[in-house]
């Protein structure tokens, strides 16, 4: 398989996915349209999101590990 830097939206939710963080394709559009997804690039009319903001965005919406549940509501999020 070849190692991507760039990805379409539909690729770009499938490698979110795979690291954990779900999000469709459909998703990806509207957090274009009013914020809060992954940053994106455009290449004409074409969107394209790069491997860096991808793993950027997945690790800001991943906790710490944790050991158990009762980690998580001790501290505080």
């Amino acid at each position: 398989m070849i190692d991507l830097q760039f990805f379409t939206t539909k690729q770009a939710a499938e490698y979110m996915a795979v690291r954990g963080v779900h999000r469709t394709a459909g998703t990806l559009e509207v957090a274009r349209v009013v914020g809060g997804g992954p940053r994106f690039r455009k290449d004409g009319r074409k969107v394209i999101y790069d491997r860096q903001s991808l793993d950027e965005y997945i690790a800001a919406r991943l906790s710490r590990p944790l050991a158990s549940t009762s980690d998580f509501t001790q501290a505080g999020a």
